[in-house]
C-alpha cells in the first residue's frame, strides 16, 4: 500500500486552504420589496438571498418572482453569494418559483434555498428540476447550488440523508422559528432559551445534529436569524454560541446586524496569524527537520495542531484577513 509522507500532506493541505465561499452573514431580502433589494446591494454581507417564501404575502408571490428576476438580471452584488429562497414543496408555488427564476436569470444565480426540507426526496426533486432547466437553457449542468433549510422535527431526524442527497448541496441552514413551533417549544422569542429551561442550552442538540451532518458531507452549516433586530448584545451572544460550535455563519434580517455577525464568525487577527504560523512551522519541521512534533515558542505542535490550524486559516482567508506576522525558522544547529 502506498504511504503518504506527512510532509507532503502538509504542503498539499496548505496549498488547498483557499478562501471558501464565505457565508458569515446571509441577508434575507423580501423579493416583493424593490427598495430593500436596492439597499441590499451596498451592504457588506457574504450572501444575499432574495426571499419568495415567508417574507412575501400569498397574493404577491407572482409579482415577487418578476421582481427577483429583474433584480438578478440587474446585478450589483459582485463578490457575494446570490441565492433565492423559493417556497416549500407543500405549496402550489414552488415549481413555478424554480422554473421562472432559473429560466429568467439562472446565469446570475449561485444557489436555490429550499425551505422546510423534511426528507432527502425534497432535495432530489430540486436537483432533478434544476438539471432539466439547465440542459434546456444551455446553462452549465450542476452549476447552481442548493441550500437546504432544516425547520421541523422530520428534517432533523432525516438530516444525514438530506445532507447526502445531492452533489449540488452547499449548506444546511437551521430555521429556528418553524422548528420551535414544530416541536411545541413554549416560547415566542426566537433563539433565546425557553422560559423554565434553567440548565444548559435547549438548542445544543439541534445545532450539533445539523453541524455533524454538514461536516460529514463537507457542507457549510448556517444558523438561523435573531428576530430582535435592535438587540445587538443579544445577537452577539446567540451568534457566539453557534460560532463557538463551528457554524460558518448566521442569517441576518436587518442591515444593523451585519457587522456584528461578520465579526463573530471571523477569527480574530491574533488567532488567524497564529494559525498561519502553525501551518508554516509544521511544514518546516516535517520537511526540513523531519520531525512530526516540534515546538513553536512554548507550544508543542503536531498533526492535530495542523488540522485545527487549517480550519482557522480557512475561515480567516474567507473573511479577507491579511497576515501581520511571519514564521521565522530557528537557527540551524
Amino acid at each position: 500500500m502506498c504511504q503518504i509522507d506527512p510532509a507532503d500532506r502538509s504542503r498539499e493541505d496548505i496549498a488547498s486552504v483557499e478562501p471558501m465561499r464565505a457565508r458569515r452573514s446571509c441577508l434575507a431580502v423580501p423579493g416583493s420589496n424593490p427598495r430593500f433589494i436596492e439597499k441590499s446591494r451596498g451592504l457588506a454581507t457574504d450572501e444575499i438571498f432574495l426571499d419568495l417564501e415567508d417574507a412575501v404575502a400569498p397574493d404577491a408571490k407572482e409579482a415577487a418572482r418578476k421582481n427577483v428576476v429583474g433584480a438578478l438580471r440587474e446585478g450589483g452584488w459582485t463578490g457575494r453569494i446570490v441565492a433565492v429562497r423559493v417556497n416549500d414543496l407543500t405549496t402550489r408555488w414552488t415549481y413555478r418559483d424554480v422554473i421562472e427564476i432559473v429560466e429568467g436569470a439562472g446565469d446570475r444565480l449561485d444557489c436555490v434555498l429550499l425551505p422546510k426540507v423534511a426528507d432527502a426526496s425534497h432535495v432530489v426533486w430540486l436537483d432533478t428540476l434544476l438539471s432539466q432547466i439547465e440542459r434546456a437553457t444551455g446553462l452549465p449542468e450542476g452549476g447552481i447550488g442548493i441550500e437546504a433549510q432544516i425547520e421541523n422535527a422530520a428534517g432533523l431526524v432525516n438530516v444525514d440523508a438530506i445532507a447526502a442527497a445531492s452533489p449540488r448541496l452547499e449548506a444546511l441552514v437551521f430555521g429556528p422559528a418553524d422548528f420551535m413551533a414544530s416541536i411545541g417549544m413554549r416560547t415566542l422569542v426566537v433563539g433565546e432559551q425557553p422560559p423554565g429551561y434553567g440548565e444548559g442550552d435547549a438548542y445544543h442538540y439541534v445545532l450539533m445534529r445539523i453541524l455533524m451532518a454538514a461536516r460529514a458531507h463537507d457542507l457549510q452549516a448556517i444558523d438561523g436569524p435573531y428576530l430582535q433586530i435592535r438587540d445587538l448584545d443579544g445577537l452577539r451572544g446567540v451568534a457566539g454560541r453557534s460560532a463557538a460550535l463551528g457554524f460558518d455563519g448566521k442569517w441576518v434580517l436587518h442591515p444593523g446586524q451585519v457587522d456584528v455577525v461578520n465579526e463573530v464568525f471571523s477569527p480574530s487577527q491574533r488567532d488567524y496569524d497564529h494559525a498561519e504560523m502553525i501551518l508554516e512551522a509544521y511544514e518546516y519541521h516535517t520537511t526540513v527537520e523531519k520531525r512530526g512534533a516540534a515546538m513553536l515558542g512554548d507550544e508543542m505542535i503536531d498533526e492535530a495542531s495542523r488540522k485545527m490550524a487549517l480550519v482557522v486559516a480557512a475561515k480567516g482567508r474567507a473573511a479577507g484577513l491579511a497576515r501581520t506576522t511571519d514564521f521565522v525558522p530557528p537557527p540551524s544547529a
